[in-house]
């Protein structure tokens, strides 16, 4: 995470709530979870100030110390649905460069990731998959149809939908330009 405050202040002000919440929780003093962590003590009370800019790396390593996933550290601590943070995790030095943490599964064995591409009037169907799976799509080109038991989901380029996997699914291209996604399978 650096540069572009307007990009950094959200996810910094995220961090040092959930830092100092979840340090607490676990009852360590900023002294413990340095120790823990092997991040300074210097660096955490900056970063529990929401003053410092911290790599990925080190935040990492205070997730790995503090027994949480790394997503839990970036997500506005309010946040309605846990699967879903899209939050700037990095913006780069120049304009436009980013990455963006969408989501986030619990995943019992393995992640499959897949690249489809739909030209118009393309159905792909999918069966029901075991209980606990889920996937998560992400639009680059066009609009996708997710057919679902509760009706249709449209994802329009740039956004991104997760669902549980356990129902019989499609992926339709209903519009008249090609639809292309990437597909993660939560196992």
């Amino acid at each position: 995470m650096h540069k572009d405050s307007s990009q950094r202040a959200p996810v910094l002000q995220h961090v040092s709530q959930n830092v100092r919440r979840l340090r607490n929780a676990a009852d360590l003093s900023q002294s413990a979870l340095a120790e823990k962590s092997g991040v300074s003590r210097r660096m955490l009370v900056a970063i529990e100030a929401g003053e410092k800019n911290v790599s990925l790396a080190t935040l990492d390593r205070v997730a790995e110390a503090l027994d949480v996933a790394f997503s839990d550290l970036i997500q506005a601590p309010d946040g309605r649905d846990p699967s879903r943070i899209n939050e700037v995790a990095w913006a780069g030095l120049l304009p436009g460069s980013k990455a963006v943490l969408l989501a986030k599964a619990v995943a019992k064995r393995e992640v499959e990731l897949w690249e489809f591409c739909l030209e118009p009037g393309e159905v792909y169907t999918s069966e029901a998959d075991p209980e606990g799976w889920s996937e998560q799509v992400y639009v680059f080109e066009g609009c996708l149809s997710i057919g679902l038991e509760k009706g249709t989901q449209q994802v329009e380029s740039g956004e991104f939908y997760m669902f549980a996997s356990n129902q019989v699914h499609t992926y339709r291209n209903d519009g008249s330009q090609r639809v292309r996604f990437v597909r993660n399978v939560v196992l």
